[in-house]
């Protein structure tokens, strides 16, 4: 069965194309491979989200990894970063995270992370594929077969980790946080009142099934409103997962990622030296020139944190990150960590002593438009021809001005249309035109 692992995990919506039998047949599959790789019997970490099927399907995976002779570490409701991090600090072989991140509420995904809080790699991956339907020669029995085995002190650990990552005195900032009523509703409000703030949390309540209803990070006009109202210092949303964070400041506007990355990079440059950042192809040409301007080097790659980490891996760079929000900080991370996140730009405004608005006052945002085109066959994009001269044709009446970026997403059932111009309304109808071609071109199922 190839293609299980998407780019970030395996997704579909819950209990159709993401079951609660496939999720067995993963768990299984997955401790048989932890058993090829170690003689004694492998350990898994599991969190989840608060969405309503993720406690059936941690469920089905915990009873296919104990039925494959694995042990289970339950974590309960987690941030995925939070059980990248517990996976290491219990030496667990393996973590696994059920949820689908920023994606709808009926959405749900399954990611792997190795014992080094890394996601697995691609040949990790394939083999976990390959045992998915194989038979299993001599099953565990008896005392073989898989416990759990809770621990209930890796929470309290995890967010002893985000304070202790702190690099300035937020305390005393007025912040409002949108926990998307997801997996960090409690911790985001614990890790940043330790800190000294003044926090109020919205929409932070694990049992309302409303994971990304209408707020989090897909939503900053929400916390936007909140912040105003309250007259706050700033405001901060995250996902489901909060493996991402987007902000914004006193007076609601948006902060971006790619802002975001912007204070952080120029602050570790500042404090320690910083030669290159790492993002991705969706990043603000606007970011570009504020990197120039301070003789830091871009490296872009293709979206997906995996492809952000590698090259930040591979060229030990310690900040990477994309617009949505999803930022990696390898000096405390392995992954995308939005309140790790929050707990340095609550730093570098503090430090600073002035508004995040006059923050990021010097990183200018050329007009970007993204359109998300549904109901249309995104395998086809590569040798839709027409659609690309079409594309080349925008460009060349762009020029220096903005450019062009259409990709499929690796987590949606859709077509991702990005315009950059010098001008809003430019942009808009570049990106509204393109978008019908998309359609067009690429006709979904009858």
């Amino acid at each position: 069965m190839g293609g299980l692992f998407g780019t970030d995990g395996v997704r579909g919506v819950a209990n159709v194309e993401l079951t609660a039998e496939l999720a067995v047949r993963l768990g299984r599959a997955l401790a048989r491979q932890q058993h090829e790789r170690a003689s004694v019997r492998p350990r898994m970490a599991i969190g989840r989200d608060p969405r309503p099927s993720s406690p059936m399907l941690q469920a089905a995976m915990t009873a296919g990894f104990c039925a494959g002779g694995g042990d289970v570490v339950p974590l309960g409701v987690l941030p995925t970063p939070g059980v990248a991090y517990a996976t290491g600090w219990l030496g667990a072989d393996v973590g696994t995270v059920i949820s689908a991140s920023h994606n709808p509420v009926a959405d749900n995904g399954i990611k792997v992370f190795g014992r080094d809080g890394f996601k697995l790699d691609d040949a990790d991956e394939q083999r976990v594929e390959q045992l998915l339907d194989r038979p299993h020669d001599q099953p565990p029995t008896g005392t073989a077969v898989g416990t759990t085995q809770p621990q209930p002190a890796a929470v309290a650990a995890y967010v002893d980790h985000l304070v202790a990552a702190a690099d300035g005195d937020p305390s005393g900032l007025r912040v409002v946080v949108d926990c998307a009523d997801g997996a960090a509703s409690e911790i985001a409000s614990a890790a940043l009142a330790r800190l000294g703030c003044d926090v109020t949390a919205i929409h932070a309540d694990v049992n309302a099934q409303t994971v990304n209803v209408g707020c989090g990070s897909t939503h900053p006009e929400v916390v936007a409103a909140a912040v105003v109202e309250q007259g706050a210092d700033l405001g901060l949303s995250l996902d489901g997962d909060a493996d991402r964070l987007i902000a914004v400041d006193h007076t609601g506007a948006v902060v971006d990622g790619d802002q975001i990355l912007a204070v952080l990079a120029l602050r570790h440059q500042r404090c320690h030296g910083l030669e290159a950042v790492v993002t991705t192809v969706m990043t603000n040409l606007g970011f570009a020139q504020a990197m120039d301007a301070a003789g830091i080097r871009v490296i872009r790659t293709k979206v997906g944190d995996r492809h952000v980490l590698r090259a930040m891996l591979d060229g030990g760079h310690p900040l990477g990150g994309e617009q949505s929000g999803h930022l990696i900080i390898t000096d405390h991370a392995t992954t995308g960590d939005g309140v790790l996140t929050a707990v340095r730009l609550l730093s570098a405004v503090a430090e600073a002593g002035v508004s995040l608005c006059e923050l990021v006052a010097g990183v200018p945002r050329l007009p970007q438009v993204l359109v998300n085109v549904r109901g249309v066959d995104r395998d086809a994009l590569e040798t839709a021809e027409p659609l690309w001269t079409e594309v080349a044709r925008v460009e060349q009446e762009l020029g220096a001005t903005g450019r062009v970026l259409l990709r499929a997403s690796g987590t949606e059932p859709l077509v991702r249309v990005m315009v950059e111009a010098d001008r809003e309304d430019r942009a808009q109808g570049w990106a509204d035109s393109l978008a019908e071609v998309v359609r067009r071109e690429l006709p979904g199922p009858a």
